[in-house]
């Protein structure tokens, strides 16, 4: 029974934080108020009027406190409403990361293991590049967690204006790497951008660049932008 998530998932997880956090805020917007229906079989959701095409990414079960990715449920388990879920699981084969390849995964021991559910499906959201995830409960002790895959969903755009309470917010949402957060940020809108000992430098659309440096205990000390040379 673990208590904690391994550094090589944190580092991922970092990576898209700050990005993450922008769009899971951009899809709550979009989504409008109203009751759910789910066709598996069909890979559809309903909230309301909206009708969106999805994938399962897993399920948490509140009594057990315990995780299941949707590629292991063995009802789903090949089906295309859970490709997305493989391909999370084949990323972290292919980069030794194994809380994205345990079928189940224990989380009694967390001290918040709600909060460690949340922070699975954030990652493999991140990993599969879906423009946020969608939790809605499945029954008395179950909590599923849907991928929206589908053009509908906008997708946040990089500003340049909040990019300093971007990064900061991001930085605390897990608190394990800032480093990672900034370069996970730049990476996921395709921003060139160089890493020095203690700051990171991003070339911005347009001709700005922007400097983020970091204080001795690797936190974000600064977010400057200015015009590059």
């Amino acid at each position: 029974m673990a208590s904690e998530f391994s550094d090589a998932f944190l580092r991922e997880a970092e990576r898209h934080a700050a990005w993450g956090a922008v769009q899971l805020e951009t899809l709550t917007a979009f989504l409008p108020e109203g009751p759910w229906t789910a066709d598996l079989e069909a890979c559809r959701y309903r909230q309301g009027e909206l009708d969106l095409r999805v994938g399962v990414l897993g399920t948490y079960d509140t009594a057990e406190r315990s995780w299941m990715w949707g590629w292991a449920n063995p009802g789903l388990r090949d089906t295309p409403v859970v490709s997305r879920a493989a391909a999370v699981e084949w990323y972290g084969r292919a980069h030794g990361i194994t809380e994205l390849t345990e079928e189940v995964l224990d989380l009694s021991g967390f001290p918040d293991p709600r909060r460690a559910a949340e922070t699975l499906a954030f990652t493999g959201m991140g990993v599969a590049g879906a423009p946020g995830y969608i939790g809605a409960p499945a029954g008395p002790a179950t909590q599923v967690y849907f991928l929206p895959d589908d053009p509908q969903v906008p997708r946040a755009g990089l500003d340049p204006v909040a990019l300093p309470r971007t990064l900061l917010t991001g930085a605390r949402l897990i608190g394990h790497s800032a480093r990672d957060v900034v370069s996970g940020y730049f990476d996921h809108h395709g921003v060139p951008h160089r890493t020095d000992d203690d700051r990171i430098v991003a070339g911005l659309p347009g001709g700005s660049a922007v400097e983020v440096t970091f204080d001795a205990a690797g936190r974000i000390a600064g977010v400057e932008a200015g015009i590059l040379p």
